[in-house]
């Protein structure tokens, strides 16, 4: 009898438990909705379309300053996770990074955004992980679909930005010149 009531009580708190977990997925699938728009609306027009989120840590700090960012097209978003204490939480750029990243294995991290199509994340850090260990087939085919997703997705951006072409966010402005 007691183990009917257990079954009964399951059973009663299943549509519940099911109504809550379709509005969790509801509410991340209009956040992630929102925070598209928010980018189509104010930085695809001024030409930004790509965020990286790197750090400063030795095994990949080198590799993207010197190889990844110079690649990159202009109007990038940097956020540098090093510095994350400077950061406004409530930033687009930082919204974006914890939304797109997670919190596992999201540094380094680029996003690319097309208009009207959800942003592309390209993950970075098993590719940088393998590479240590002496591995560095991950690594050249993230690298390698990140630029061709990019040159398909936006063939204006086919020349390459150098450093002072880049801007530098650190999540502290959404101000028109990126700094």
């Amino acid at each position: 009898m007691r183990k009917w009531l257990q079954i009964l009580a399951f059973l009663a708190m299943l549509p519940a438990f099911l109504v809550l977990v379709v509005l969790a997925l509801v509410g991340y699938v209009v956040h992630g909705l929102a925070l598209n728009a928010a980018v189509w609306m104010s930085w695809c027009p001024r030409g930004r379309y790509v965020l990286l989120v790197y750090s400063d840590s030795p095994i990949w700090h080198d590799y993207i300053q010197g190889r990844l960012i110079p690649r990159l097209p202009p109007g990038t978003v940097l956020l540098n996770w090093s510095e994350r204490r400077k950061w406004r939480w409530h930033s687009l750029p930082v919204r974006l990074a914890r939304f797109f990243g997670g919190s596992r294995e999201f540094n380094p991290l680029v996003v690319v955004f097309r208009p009207f199509r959800w942003g592309r994340a390209f993950r970075f850090w098993q590719a940088f992980k393998d590479r240590k260990r002496g591995d560095g087939r991950t690594l050249a085919k993230v690298e390698s679909d990140l630029f061709a997703y990019l040159d398909r997705s936006h063939p204006s951006a086919n020349d390459r930005a150098t450093d002072d072409g880049v801007a530098d966010d650190l999540a502290g402005s959404d101000a028109p010149d990126g700094r």
